[in-house]
C-alpha cells in the first residue's frame, strides 16, 4: 500500500500560479528558453517523466509534439489545474497526471523505464536529497536518456544586482547560504529551497548521470518578482530576452542566469 501524500506547500498557489508567472512577460520569456530545450532534447513516440509539473504547461506543450508524458507533483491542487488544461485538449492527450513526490519515485520503477525526465523551474531546488533522487533516476531512465532539469542558479545576477542596489545584502545573497533558505510562498507556507552550484550538481549526480551542457535562464531577463517592471517597460524586456538568447551559453555568463537549465545523460545502470 502506498505511503500517504505528504503535506504539499504549492497547494496554496496552484489557482494562482499561472497568472503570477506562466502567463506572465517574465514566465513566457524565461519558458520560451526551456521549450526551446525541450523540443531538442526529446521526440515524438517518446515516453517522458516529468517531476514537480505544477500546473501542466510543460507536459501539455511537449504532449502536443506527438510525445508521451507521465507528469508527476506533490501538490493534489497543482494536479487538479493540471487536469482542467487536459480536458481541454480531448481524450487523445498523451499525458497522465499523477500524485506522487519526487522522494517516492522509485514507486514507478515498476512501469518500465522511461526514454527520458525533466523538471523545471525550481522544482528540484525544493527537495532536501538530490543524491537520492539521482539514483532513483537512474534506475527509472534507459540508457542514454537524457534527464533535463532546470534549477535555480546560485549566481543570479538579476537578484544580487537588484537587492544590493536596494540595500538588502542579506537577500542579495541569500542563495550562498549554508543548508539553503526558507522561501515564502503564501501567508504562513513556507518551504526550503537549496541552491546547488553546478559543481555540485555533477556530484549528486555522478556516477549515474554525467552533464552534457547547461546553460542559464534569465541571465538578462529579470526574474519573475520583477514582473510590474516588466510591465512598465515591455519592449525593454524584449530586448533583454534577444540578448539572454545571445548570451546565456557563454562561459561565465551562463552561470548568472536566475535558473540553469542542465542537461545529463543516464551513463550506466545502477548496481
Amino acid at each position: 500500500m502506498a505511503s500517504p501524500v505528504k503535506t504539499a506547500p504549492f497547494d496554496p498557489i496552484a489557482e494562482t500560479y499561472d497568472q503570477s508567472f506562466t502567463d506572465s512577460l517574465i514566465g513566457r520569456a524565461q519558458r520560451d528558453v526551456v521549450w526551446h530545450e525541450l523540443d531538442r532534447c526529446f521526440q515524438p513516440g517518446q515516453r517522458i517523466l516529468e517531476l514537480n509539473c505544477g500546473t501542466g504547461v510543460d507536459a501539455v506543450h511537449l504532449t502536443g509534439r506527438g510525445v508521451e508524458v507521465l507528469a508527476c507533483d506533490a501538490a493534489p491542487r497543482m494536479i487538479e489545474v493540471a487536469k482542467r488544461r487536459l480536458n481541454s485538449l480531448g481524450p487523445d492527450a498523451q499525458v497522465e497526471f499523477r500524485v506522487l513526490a519526487t522522494e517516492r519515485m522509485a514507486e514507478l520503477e515498476i512501469e518500465g523505464v522511461f526514454d527520458g525526465a525533466f523538471s523545471n523551474f525550481g522544482g528540484l531546488n525544493c527537495v532536501e536529497d538530490l543524491g537520492t533522487v539521482a539514483r532513483d533516476l537512474g534506475r527509472l531512465l534507459a540508457p542514454g536518456a537524457t534527464a533535463l532539469l532546470c534549477m535555480l542558479g546560485r549566481w543570479a545576477a538579476w537578484e544580487i544586482a537588484w537587492y544590493l542596489g536596494h540595500g538588502n545584502p542579506r537577500k542579495a545573497l541569500r542563495r550562498f547560504q549554508r543548508g539553503g533558505t526558507i522561501g515564502r510562498l503564501a501567508e504562513g507556507v513556507a518551504v526550503k529551497v537549496h541552491y546547488p552550484s553546478v559543481r555540485a550538481m555533477c556530484r549528486l549526480f555522478a556516477p549515474e548521470f554525467r552533464l552534457l551542457r547547461f546553460k542559464g535562464v534569465g541571465v538578462t531577463v529579470p526574474p519573475s518578482y520583477l514582473g510590474a517592471l516588466a510591465q512598465r517597460f515591455p519592449r525593454a524586456l524584449l530586448t533583454l530576452k534577444r540578448v539572454d538568447g545571445w548570451v546565456s551559453g557563454l562561459p561565465v555568463l551562463r552561470s548568472l542566469g536566475d535558473h540553469i537549465v542542465f542537461e545529463f545523460q543516464r551513463i550506466r545502470w545502477q548496481s
